[in-house]
């Protein structure tokens, strides 16, 4: 896609207005800021669609590596544009839970579109006595176990490093894929 100039594209703001009115009659600085006007009419078209540009749905389909990049998010170019549109704005969540079960559960959902259960070694738990046994089994070690349907491809390396980088770095992880 390109954001160069767009041929008949008026601009909303001619300069021939901001001139003195000796000069708005004028012929010759008609058509001198009308090149001008040409070319800055594209450029006020991109400064007042702004908001455009920052909206995953509807930035253009090149801006989208550049917007994930703001909020830290890497894109597999192989993801069809409506799973990387979505992927992006959900990163604000995504990232606001990372390294809890609720977190990497959506991480996997949004990435997979599966069903997902994480079963987790440890726990977080008090006790009324002092002294007690953490709770747990204190191997730390984070299961993942996705259901897709069975037509659904899953490239288990992507996966792998998904969940690499979204759970806590302490922390083992073992992945069970189960098609349905």
């Amino acid at each position: 896609m390109s954001r160069t100039g767009i041929p008949g594209l008026a601009s909303p703001r001619p300069l021939i207005g901001v001139l003195p009115s000796l000069y708005q009659e004028d012929e010759f600085a008609a058509r001198f800021t009308g090149a001008f006007d040409e070319i800055l009419a594209a450029v006020i078209s991109t400064i007042d669609n702004v908001p455009a540009y920052l909206d995953p749905a509807l930035t253009p389909e090149d801006f989208i590596d550049w917007l994930a990049s703001w909020v830290g998010v890497l894109l597999d170019e192989t993801w069809p544009i409506e799973r990387r549109r979505a992927f992006v704005a959900e990163a604000t969540d995504l990232y606001r839970h990372r390294g809890t079960a609720r977190g990497l559960a959506h991480h996997i959902r949004v990435f997979t579109s599966g069903d997902v259960q994480i079963v987790e070694s440890g726990a977080a738990a008090w006790s009324p006595e002092s002294g007690a046994a953490a709770p747990g089994t204190g191997d730390f070690t984070v299961n993942v176990r996705l259901r897709v349907p069975a037509s659904t491809t899953i490239e288990e390396s992507s996966l792998d490093a998904l969940v690499a980088a979204a759970k806590p770095a302490h922390m083992r992880h073992t992945i069970e894929v189960i098609k349905v």
